[in-house]
């Protein structure tokens, strides 16, 4: 007799662990809260960009919808080692040594996206985002090199058929309230529409960003005045749930994936527009410019690492900031260099063919001082060195306190833009602890049997930001995981 297993939720994390459970024989039940249109979870908000080991483009090819574009002859991918995965999530670790999460998320991060490849899901090369064109060649740059197709729409599309070809099942608008529990095991859900027995729970319902109660209990700072940008519904249910039958809370419960975000973004991206257009709501390119908050100053070294290194950082940074905004400033030699999300139809910014008058247009900023900064900040930048956005160019500025250690060029040619940004929260760090085979652990360092959790869920991962792309594959790594675990366990 097959197995019964329960999946709650529906994004990528939930979509992998159907997808392992169904392969491993089980019969799996998907169960999401949301609607048809807002199913997914946070998974089709993102780029579908997901950052993994690899040694060569050999290992990228066979991921590849075509292989066999072109393009590709005159594209230098690089490699991306495990050593180098290590090397920069411990750069966001607060010193912290690599936790056995993250040395699974590094070792399994190929073999996941290789197995995904077997399921008929498929990736492009990021051109646009990640890679500068120099002598006729596409190089990339900062190990994040595939997305899904169609972004994280198109991964949630094909998760989804690959989850349904292997005889999975999802059915929407079916918000799981509770628990069930038979002399201490889990054995099925509570929902508004009665209880549903299984043989194991996997619990892939997301964090608890989309509240802001939660935020403000149990991060504290200024969290609570974020804009989130992914789903409304992950409201931390999951981790309420898994609370009540004895699971252990476990990794950095102030810790969460920022980037800085349109200030006048409507709630979750606007629920009103296609999850695909979502998204760029967001504002990364601030290292090509400055960023000034309402004293007229700057805050952070805008060009410290490539941004896939510093947007969690800094998204952080910008909600700290007088206000909780700030205005990232920009002048034409960069603007075709800019991101489409700076060319979105409701992308807000002032512009302005003096660096004075663009001062007095931005809201709520010292003119002045914004002004001297500027002026201090030109007066600074080394011209000995060659503006290079394809590595770490070195050009930087000199004798200013806070610098700009990188791609730092004046703002000089207009017309000037500047754009008004906040602090927007992706998804939260502390979750529960799950064993090897994706069990949620006891607060007594037992495993609560029929239990198992993936996705945002899991704790340990993610600590004080985190490179970008691997939330994704984080998603997808645990989310095998314990759909394997779950099938062969129960």
């Amino acid at each position: 007799m097959s197995k019964q297993v329960i999946v709650v939720g529906s994004g990528n994390a939930a979509l992998c662990a159907g997808i392992a459970a169904c392969e491993a024989g089980a019969e799996v039940l998907m169960l999401e809260k949301a609607d048809e249109t807002l199913a997914g979870g946070n998974t089709k908000y993102t780029a579908g960009a997901m950052r993994f080991a690899y040694d060569s483009a050999d290992d990228l090819l066979p991921l590849l919808k075509d292989p066999d574009d072109p393009k590709i002859a005159v594209t230098d991918f690089g490699g991306y080692t495990r050593d180098k995965f290590a090397s920069d999530l411990l750069a966001f670790n607060g010193g912290r040594a690599l936790s056995e999460e993250q040395e699974n998320l590094i070792s399994e991060s190929l073999p996941t996206m290789q197995w995904l490849g077997h399921h008929g899901v498929k990736f492009e090369p990021i051109y646009s985002r990640q890679s500068f064109e120099k002598n006729g060649r596409h190089v990339f740059w900062g190990g994040l090199t595939l997305a899904a197709e169609n972004e994280g729409v198109g991964l949630f599309d094909m998760e989804l058929a690959a989850f349904e070809r292997l005889g999975g099942e999802i059915r929407y608008d079916s918000a799981v309230t509770g628990l069930i529990t038979e002399d201490g095991r889990v054995c099925g859900v509570e929902t508004g529409g009665g209880v549903l027995h299984a043989d194991a729970v996997i619990l892939a319902c997301g964090g608890f960003e989309a509240s802001a109660d939660m935020r403000a209990e149990l991060m504290g700072g200024h969290w609570d005045k974020a804009k989130v940008r992914g789903t409304p519904h992950n409201t931390g249910n999951g981790l309420v749930m898994a609370g009540r039958v004895g699971a252990m809370q476990y990794g950095l419960y102030a810790g969460c994936h920022a980037t800085p975000m349109d200030l006048h973004m409507a709630d979750y991206g606007g629920l009103s527009l296609p999850p695909s257009e979502r998204k760029n709501y967001r504002k990364i390119c601030y290292f090509l410019g400055v960023m000034l908050n309402a004293e007229g100053a700057r805050f952070v070294d805008e060009g410290e690492n490539f941004r896939n290194y510093t947007y969690a950082q800094f998204g952080k940074a910008v909600l700290e900031q007088p206000g909780n905004f700030a205005w990232q400033v920009f002048d034409a030699k960069v603007d075709d260099l800019l991101y489409a999300e700076y060319r979105f139809h409701d992308a807000h910014f002032v512009q302005a063919d003096t660096l004075e008058d663009l001062c007095t247009r931005m809201d709520g900023v010292d003119q002045t001082r914004a002004l001297e900064t500027v002026a201090a900040f030109n007066a600074s930048v080394n011209e000995e060195v060659a503006f290079d956005p394809t590595t770490l160019d070195g050009k930087n500025t000199i004798g200013l306190d806070l610098p700009k250690s990188n791609w730092a060029q004046k703002l000089d040619t207009p017309p000037f833009k500047a754009y008004p940004v906040t602090g927007g929260i992706t998804f939260t760090y502390g979750g529960l602890k799950v064993s090897e085979q994706g069990a949620v652990m006891g607060e007594e360092g037992n495993t609560i049997p029929g239990l198992y959790a993936c996705g945002e869920m899991v704790g340990g991962v993610f600590f004080e930001g985190y490179p970008g792309g691997s939330g994704l594959t984080s998603g997808a790594v645990f989310g095998r995981r314990a759909g394997d675990g779950a099938a062969r366990g129960a």
